[in-house]
C-alpha cells in the first residue's frame, strides 16, 4: 500500500471554486488556461469538490490531469454531497455563477460516499483520488442538524474512507471545512490523516486555531491544507470575506496596515499572507484559487520569494499577528539557537 507523500512542491496547490464558477462565469477554455499555466508554472497540488459549481470544477480539473502522468502530481476531491441531474428550471440557487443541471443534498452515509467516489472517478477520468475530504460538515454548513450528520458520518464515510486507504484505494483522507469543531470531533472519532482547514487560519485571523487546532493536529499527527489562506480573495482586496459579503469590523484597516507594512519591506501582502500559513509546521500545503492566469503566477511568484526577518518582528511588535502564531522568523532563530 501506497501512503500519502506531502512533497515540497506539493506546498503551493490551485484550489478548484474560481474554476467552479465560484466568483465569476469562467469559460472552460479559461479554465484549462489557468491549469495550463499552473502547471507550467510547477504547481503539482490539484483540490476541487463536486461542490464547486455542481460538479463542473471536477470535471474541469479531470480533463485537464487525466492526460498527465498520475505519478507527476497529488489530487483530491470531496465527499458529502450526492447529485442527481435535473431539468436547468430546477437547479437550486447557490454561490456558483453558472453550475451544471444538478441538485444535491448532504449525505455522509457509507453508500453515499462510495457513489461519491465512484462518480469522481467517472466524471474525472481518473483512475485513483490521492486525498478525499469529508466536506462542508460543519455547523455554517448544515445547521443544526450537525450532530445528526456526524454520527451518521462516524458510522459512514469514516470508516468507508479509512477501509479504502487500507485496501489502497485511496492514500489519505480527513474534514473539508470551514470550521475548528469538526476537525477536533473527526480526529477524537477516527484516524483521519490530513485535513482542509478552510477560513480558519490567515494572516488576518488566526487566533482560535493557534489555540486549538494546530495542538490537537500535532498531537495526533495531522495534517493539514490551508484553504481561503488568503480569506477567498479579502487578502488580495476583493471585497468578500471568507466566501461572504459581510467584512468584520476592523478587517479592512488590519489589511491595509499589513500591506503597508509589506510594501515597506519590499513584498506584498499575498507573499506575507502565503509564508504566515507555510510557516506553520502543522499545514502541508496551501491551495489558493485563481480566476485569471495572473494570479497563478504571482502565486508561484510568491511562493518563490524570501521574506525580511524584520517584516516579522514589526507585525508581532504592532499585535497585528498573535504573539503565539508561528513565523519564519521563529523557525530561522530556532535553528540558530541549536548551533
Amino acid at each position: 500500500m501506497k501512503k500519502l507523500e506531502i512533497k515540497k512542491e506539493h506546498e503551493l496547490g490551485l484550489g478548484g471554486v474560481a474554476i467552479g464558477t465560484g466568483f465569476e462565469n469562467i469559460t472552460d477554455e479559461q479554465a484549462q488556461h489557468i491549469l495550463n499555466k499552473a502547471w507550467d508554472l510547477g504547481i503539482r497540488y490539484y483540490d476541487t469538490s463536486p461542490w464547486y459549481g455542481l460538479t463542473k470544477s471536477e470535471r474541469r480539473f479531470g480533463e485537464f490531469l487525466s492526460k498527465k502522468n498520475k505519478n507527476d502530481f497529488l489530487f483530491s476531491t470531496k465527499v458529502g454531497r450526492v447529485f442527481n441531474k435535473v431539468a436547468e428550471d430546477k437547479v437550486p440557487p447557490t454561490m456558483w455563477q453558472n453550475p451544471l443541471n444538478f441538485d444535491y443534498k448532504h449525505d455522509y452515509s457509507a453508500d453515499a460516499v462510495k457513489r461519491s467516489i465512484d462518480e469522481s472517478l467517472e466524471r474525472t477520468g481518473l483512475d485513483s483520488i490521492d486525498i478525499v475530504y469529508v466536506h462542508d460538515l460543519s455547523e455554517d454548513q448544515v445547521g443544526d442538524r450537525y450532530d445528526y450528520h456526524m454520527e451518521i458520518a462516524k458510522k459512514g464515510a469514516f470508516k468507508v474512507l479509512s477501509d479504502y486507504r487500507s485496501q489502497g484505494i485511496i492514500k489519505a483522507w480527513g474534514m473539508g471545512v470551514n470550521k475548528i469543531r469538526p476537525i477536533l470531533d473527526c480526529m477524537e472519532a477516527a484516524d483521519p490523516d490530513i485535513c482542509l482547514s478552510a477560513t480558519q487560519y490567515s494572516i488576518l485571523e488566526h487566533e482560535d486555531a493557534v489555540d486549538r487546532l494546530l495542538p490537537a493536529a500535532r498531537k495526533n499527527g495531522v495534517k493539514l491544507v490551508s484553504g481561503a489562506g488568503y480569506n477567498s480573495g479579502f487578502i488580495a482586496g476583493r471585497d468578500r470575506y471568507n466566501y461572504k459579503q459581510h467584512i468584520p469590523k476592523g478587517m479592512k484597516e488590519k489589511r491595509d496596515r499589513i500591506a503597508a507594512i509589506a510594501k515597506d519591506h519590499g513584498i506584498d501582502i499575498i507573499t506575507a499572507a502565503l509564508h504566515f500559513v507555510l510557516a506553520a509546521d502543522e499545514f502541508a500545503s496551501i491551495i489558493p484559487g485563481a480566476s485569471k492566469i495572473e494570479q497563478v503566477a504571482d502565486n508561484v511568484k510568491a511562493w518563490k520569494t524570501d521574506i525580511p526577518n524584520d517584516f516579522w518582528k514589526e507585525l508581532k511588535a504592532e499585535g497585528l499577528i498573535y504573539d503565539k502564531a508561528q513565523t519564519p522568523i521563529a523557525e530561522q532563530e530556532l535553528a540558530m539557537s541549536k548551533q
